[in-house]
């Protein structure tokens, strides 16, 4: 059968402001599609993928014409919602039944038959979970002219009613899912990681585990009340995967695990291999603060591992403990420091709008955020994503933007009691003025120049950090604009 994955069209203006996106802007790998799409492959489906990254509405529609897939599924959101609905709308005004649309992504997962009902018959599903099993099966039951009636993880539509199946167990042997088809991103050195957090292209992004043990209130979990913890593939499996990558010419990977170091041990012996097995590549990792140490470090560094993320989130330790962190202040600083001693740049993003924080406290964070002196530092609007415990819980926390298009981290979605939206921009504004704009922070940025890109960074960053002091607004900017006149 065949089949085409869509993520809907959108430009960056649609989420950064036009006077910043320079230094902000991403295009992540789709990993998540990208495995959906090797499930099928590895069944004999034939699977076109479309990135509106790359395409406009109009050639989405226009390579859909040509390709007549009798499947398509579509990645949303909630920031991208609106835009999956268009393009389902459009779709099926040209194919009528012809073709099965679903969608599925975070916010469908989260919302389920509310997306159904939201979305109306341009939608014959909605996958409510992880989609490798589900999709296969769905295309198995169209290919033999069924319907969905017992396809675990779907809500679908007979006629008019809306139906709801039970939940797919989440997989647990990862090891037996195909790799992603990376092969069908085209040139993938179009997709790049935000910048300052690589230093070759292209670059590969890779998971090498699902699922999270933490309860943060802000942080999306599948079907968090069933998840009972971590699945981790093998170590054998994630290497195989990195060689692969590597014969497909990738030069870094990007590891975007929610806790890759949560199994200290486990994360100690995937860098022990990769030396062992003298495998040439540069590496990027996220980890939380108390689940390394400097030993830990040090070996990631001697691997290949140049840069590591840390989640600092708030300066405050309130704030810390309202957004469920398990994390102390001075596990920020000494997980820091450790990281920068064995010669890794680290990353750390900070939220403002936590609910209880005042304006006092944001400037308390910024003030941390500087006296931490990371080499990249980020300061978000805390996002209450629907099937977060912030959204589900959001009357109590604060008040919730009616707005879809506010669900970026740019987007001050939620304002607790404490602030109002207009300080959260401030803060934001506040932060990256101080932060970047310190003699010593731009002297040190200067002397790490080591490439064209570390050069194309530093200017895009400048041109940022103009604007950052020349508009008193720049954050509060983009909203207007989407709202009109």
């Amino acid at each position: 059968m065949k089949c085409a994955l869509i993520i809907p069209s959108w430009v960056p203006d649609d989420i950064f402001s036009a006077k910043t996106a320079g230094s902000q802007i991403n295009y992540w790998q789709p990993v998540g599609t990208l495995s959906v799409a090797a499930v099928l492959q590895r069944a004999g489906h034939d699977v076109m993928f479309l990135n509106g990254a790359f395409l406009t509405h109009e050639e989405i529609l226009g390579q859909v014409e040509r390709a007549q897939p009798r499947f398509i599924g579509i990645y949303a959101t909630a920031f991208g919602w609106s835009r999956a609905k268009r393009t389902a709308e459009d779709l099926r005004r040209r194919y009528g039944q012809r073709v099965f649309i679903c969608a599925g992504g975070p916010y469908p997962i989260a919302l389920k038959e509310e997306c159904l009902k939201d979305a109306g018959p341009v939608l014959d599903a909605i996958v409510t979970g992880e989609g490798e099993h589900t999709v296969l099966e769905m295309t198995e039951r169209l290919e033999a002219g069924q319907g969905l009636d017992g396809v675990l993880g779907t809500v679908w539509r007979a006629g008019s009613t809306i139906m709801k199946n039970p939940p797919r167990p989440l997989i647990t042997d990862l090891d037996s899912l195909p790799f992603p088809a990376r092969e069908l991103l085209g040139d993938a050195r179009r997709y790049v990681p935000p910048p300052g957090t690589y230093r070759r292209r292209p670059v590969a992004v890779m998971i090498t585990s699902r699922g999270c043990n933490r309860r943060c209130i802000y942080c999306f979990q599948m079907d968090r009340e069933r998840t009972s913890g971590i699945r981790y593939r093998s170590i054998g499996n994630v290497l195989a995967e990195i060689e692969r990558c590597l014969e497909q010419g990738y030069r870094e990977i990007k590891f975007l695990d929610d806790t890759f170091a949560a199994d200290y041990d486990r994360a100690r012996e995937l860098a022990r291999e990769i030396v062992r097995r003298k495998l040439r590549f540069t590496w990027f990792a996220s980890a939380c603060v108390n689940q390394v140490d400097k030993p830990l470090l040090k070996a990631f560094r001697e691997a290949g591992c140049w840069a590591i993320l840390f989640g600092a989130e708030s300066g405050v330790q309130k704030n810390l403990n309202t957004l469920r962190k398990g994390t102390t202040l001075e596990q920020i600083r000494q997980a820091v420091k450790d990281a920068q001693d064995v010669g890794l740049r680290v990353s750390t993003p900070f939220l403002f709008g936590i609910p209880g924080e005042t304006f006092e406290e944001g400037l308390q964070t910024i003030q941390f955020a500087i006296d931490l002196n990371p080499d990249l530092a980020n300061f978000h609007a805390i996002t209450p994503f629907p099937g977060t415990e912030l959204y589900d819980n959001r009357d109590a926390y604060g008040t919730v933007s009616d707005e879809l298009t506010d669900f970026t981290y740019q987007g001050a979605a939620f304002i607790p009691h404490t602030m109002t939206r207009e300080q959260i921009m401030q803060l934001r504004q506040i932060a990256f003025r101080r932060f970047y704009s310190r003699p010593s922070f731009l002297i040190r940025k200067l002397l790490q120049l080591r490439s064209w890109n570390d050069v194309a960074f530093a200017a895009r960053s400048a041109k940022s950090l103009f604007w950052l002091w020349g508009k008193q607004d720049l954050f509060m900017r983009k909203r207007e604009s989407e709202e009109g006149p």
